[in-house]
């Protein structure tokens, strides 16, 4: 309800309250400024900094390849599952460090949602892909179910020293530009050695011409999404700060 539409909402609400222009002002410049293009490329420039794309064999080897979920989504019913794909950089860029002997364990996390039981975990449609392309069943790991980063960062820790033993592990972490400093951070509070691995950049490079483009002003529903999502990353970093 903070975020730029539920906000939006609540101070229109206060508005068929109080019938003050002022909330109606309000809701109406937040909708504008979050669903422009010029305003969400600068959230996630910032989200996404200090990262930088990375080619795989400039990577150092680790006691293995860590990918985190969130590329994927199962659309099913009590008869049937189909996996489909969001965004699969994250499980690409693993399979890629696996296949440059970055590491012989491959390792996904098992994210679900826990308010539909008859789906399946990424972590195993992940390794049944992962599989298909051809890499060893006894080189895939899956973490116990997980719904959120802090409970995939205790999931990592408990795998790596519980099945591999290292008592330092260094691992190479896989996940999208903007999570990473915050799933970065929980892991090194967790006594991980963190090599990152970035992937799925999604910000756009501010020029002139970027900011000459008169589509980049024109507020519209996609750029309220992506500035949405990375409000909520950061309100995610500070949540995570303060309480883990």
């Amino acid at each position: 309800m903070i975020l730029p539409l539920g906000l939006s909402i609540l101070l229109l609400g206060f508005y068929f309250f109080s019938r003050s222009k002022v909330y109606l002002f309000l809701a109406f410049s937040i909708l504008l400024i979050f669903s422009n293009g010029i305003c969400s490329s600068l959230l996630w420039k910032f989200i996404e900094s200090p990262w930088k794309r990375i080619n795989p064999n400039e990577v150092e080897t680790a006691d293995a390849i860590v990918v985190l979920s969130g590329g994927g989504k199962t659309i099913s019913s009590k008869t049937s599952k189909i996996f489909e794909w969001n965004d699969p950089d994250r499980f690409l860029a693993g399979l890629s460090l696996f296949g440059k002997n970055r590491s012989k364990n491959l390792v996904f996390t098992a994210g679900f949602n826990p308010y539909n039981k008859f789906l399946t975990s990424e972590g195993n449609l992940y390794k049944q892909e992962a599989i298909k392309f051809g890499i060893p069943e006894e080189n895939i790991y899956i973490t116990a179910p997980v719904k959120n980063t802090f409970e995939e960062v205790k999931e990592i820790k408990n795998l790596i020293r519980n099945k591999f033993f290292f008592e330092k592990p260094k691992i190479i972490l896989v996940t999208s530009a903007y999570h990473m400093k915050r799933a970065k951070n929980l892991l090194i509070k967790e006594k991980i050695d963190v090599i990152p691995y970035p992937v799925d950049f999604r910000s756009e490079i501010i020029d002139v011409d970027f900011l000459l483009n008169p589509l980049n002003w024109i507020p519209n529903s996609k750029n309220l999404n992506l500035s949405s999502t990375a409000l909520r990353e950061l309100i995610g970093r500070i949540a995570y700060k303060s309480f883990f």
